[in-house]
């Protein structure tokens, strides 16, 4: 595995090994990030990396312009592969590493983050509760199937990969606040 592209472009990244783990490819991760640079939600942004797993999600938004990650996992051993890959693209006063399961972490912490990257397990299904945990501007989501917008937010971008679905959601007034006045008419 590898940073896709912007300032770390390339680096070599380790990865978890075990059955287990499903690290997100290359392919996917260029089209996430692709997309989330046409909607402009990367530059100077705080990012959350919930169940960072490698960390390859947190680090290609650092290497596209985000000033600071947040990498949250429950498991010492991917920590410490995170660590490991943090130290490998040279950008530790970016990032922040915490242990915790991700409800715990959304509980404890209050941040609003401009953008949170899930990746949890294809089994996981506490999605309801988890979002409605989340307060941030864009929210990426990687799981084996659609995953429904709590109220409040809209599906932005749903696309399939393989067997991964990749969904992009905001809150609804982040949304609507984005979109230029209309122009009213006498």
């Amino acid at each position: 595995m590898r940073i896709v592209a912007g300032s770390l472009r390339g680096r070599k990244l380790t990865t978890l090994t075990g059955t287990d783990v499903r690290p997100t490819g290359d392919r996917v991760r260029e089209a996430i990030f692709n997309a989330l640079g046409s909607m402009g939600v990367i530059e100077d942004a705080t990012v959350l990396d919930l169940f960072a797993g490698s960390g390859a999600l947190g680090l290609e938004a650092i290497s596209r312009g985000a000033k600071h990650v947040t990498f949250v996992d429950s498991s010492p051993q991917a920590l410490d592969v995170v660590r490991a890959n943090i130290a490998a693209c040279d950008c530790t006063d970016s990032c922040t590493v915490v242990r915790s399961e991700a409800a715990a972490h959304l509980a404890r912490n209050q941040t609003t983050y401009d953008l949170v990257l899930l990746d949890p397990p294809y089994e996981f299904d506490s999605w309801a509760e988890l979002l409605s945990g989340l307060e941030a501007q864009t929210l990426v989501i990687e799981s084996n199937r659609p995953i429904e917008a709590p109220a409040g937010s809209q599906v932005l971008r749903e696309r399939k990969y393989g067997g991964t679905v990749v969904t992009v959601m905001a809150p609804i007034l982040a949304v609507a606040s984005d979109r230029p006045p209309s122009e009213e008419h006498s």
